[in-house]
């Protein structure tokens, strides 16, 4: 299997320098979790998957993400209430969490996190990743006012 974009170069690498297989799974896992403008449970990859990996099972899917994590290529992201996501983009970035409908969003321009790993690091510590999570209402869920 041959990389077709930039993304699939991306994941092909990591895979062989820890030589690895590059599998179809790896790879359409990888996709869908990269074409998607949001945070996906492994069930929604699984959903997302399953007509171009069918038979695919949820253990796969969960297996696939965990490596991809590993790998750096995806963060996991807590939701509340046990629940997980999975966020394709990895660099220090803040997210809100709705506590009612459980809507997860990048919270752009905050610095925390990054600001976190570089505080850490001047105290010697060897941070590896950072997560700011403000917790409240969406817009949709937030009472009107007015």
């Amino acid at each position: 299997m041959f990389p077709t974009s930039d993304t699939d170069a991306r994941l092909v690498g990591k895979l062989r320098d820890r030589r690895l297989r590059v599998t179809p799974q790896r790879i359409v896992i990888h996709r869908a979790l990269c074409s998607q403008a949001r945070h996906m449970t492994a069930e929604q990859v699984l959903a997302s998957v399953s007509d171009v990996l069918p038979g695919t099972s949820l253990p796969t899917v969960y297996s696939t993400l965990e490596l991809l994590e590993e790998l750096g290529l995806v963060r996991r992201v807590g939701a509340g209430n046990g629940a997980v996501v999975f966020d394709s983009r990895v660099e220090p970035h803040a997210h809100t969490v709705c506590r009612r409908c459980g809507a997860i969003a990048d919270l752009e321009g905050a610095s925390a996190p990054k600001n976190a790993l570089s505080m850490a690091a001047a105290t010697g510590f060897a941070p590896d990743h950072a997560q700011l999570v403000v917790w409240g209402l969406c817009s949709a869920c937030a009472p009107r006012t007015g």
